[in-house]
Parts: C-alpha cells; sequence; structure tokens
C-alpha cells in the first residue's frame, strides 16, 4: 500500500497534476473510515451518509 502512494505522488509530481493530490487525500480518507467502521456500532451511520 506505501508502495502504491509512493508511485502515486511521483506519477503526480512529474506530470504537475497537484490538482489531484486533494481528491486522491479524500478518496484514501474515505475508504479507511469505511473500513475501520465496519466492526463498529458506527457503520449504519456512515453508510447512510453514502
Amino acid at each position: 500500500m506505501l508502495d502504491l502512494l509512493k508511485d502515486l505522488w511521483a506519477f503526480l509530481r512529474v506530470r504537475k497534476k497537484f490538482w489531484m493530490a486533494p481528491i486522491v487525500i479524500v478518496l484514501v480518507l474515505l475508504g479507511a473510515l469505511i473500513v475501520l467502521s465496519q466492526g463498529s456500532a458506527v457503520a449504519p451511520f456512515i453508510y447512510t451518509l453514502f
């Protein structure tokens, strides 16, 4: 996973696509939120947002 993020950052830096960085960060945070909240009591409330 860390290698993927490093490669993605290198792509963004070389191609000068810095506008994509906030999109990628938000997607990673949302994915982490969903994965970490699957086993908790908060999960039904998270899924109603989407």
